[in-house]
């Protein structure tokens, strides 16, 4: 017999990606304004967001794929002028990757977009959003 709250935990999970993916798609909306696929714009995103240069090494590591593919997506940021590589001191080899100002801007612009909650939170009454933003600190162990 299956538990009745797994049939419930299905439909709040349905319905929450409903929201968040079907009607506010900020994926879509990111690639769009930025002009390139979600996956650079993550790319620049772990870059831009790095307290120091990454090797390609880290870039494929942070982005969970191959150093390859990690050269192709910086070479094709690199082309649109949002990161730059530089030597690293350490080992003459390997190049650093920082993002520019302009790969900053470009990654703040991202955020801004991936983090503008979708109209249907700014409906819900103060006490509902509460319980929201616990039950979400909960999900992710913070609670």
């Amino acid at each position: 017999m299956t538990d009745p709250s797994d049939a419930v935990a299905e439909r709040a999970w349905r319905n929450l990606g409903t929201v968040f993916h079907e009607r506010n798609d900020r994926r879509r909306e990111v690639t769009e304004a930025l002009g390139m696929s979600f996956f650079r714009i993550k790319a620049l995103r772990r870059i831009a967001a790095a307290p120091a240069p990454l090797t390609l090494r880290d870039v494929a590591e942070r982005l969970l794929t191959d150093r390859p593919y990690a050269t192709v997506v910086v070479d094709d940021l690199v082309g649109r002028g949002l990161v730059e590589r530089t030597p690293n001191p350490a080992d003459r080899r390997a190049k650093l990757v920082t993002a520019t100002e302009a790969g900053r801007a470009a990654a703040a612009e991202a955020e801004r977009i991936l983090g503008t909650p979708p109209p249907e939170l700014y409906g819900l009454p103060a006490e509902d959003l509460a319980v929201l933003d616990r039950i979400a600190l909960h999900l992710l162990g913070e609670s």
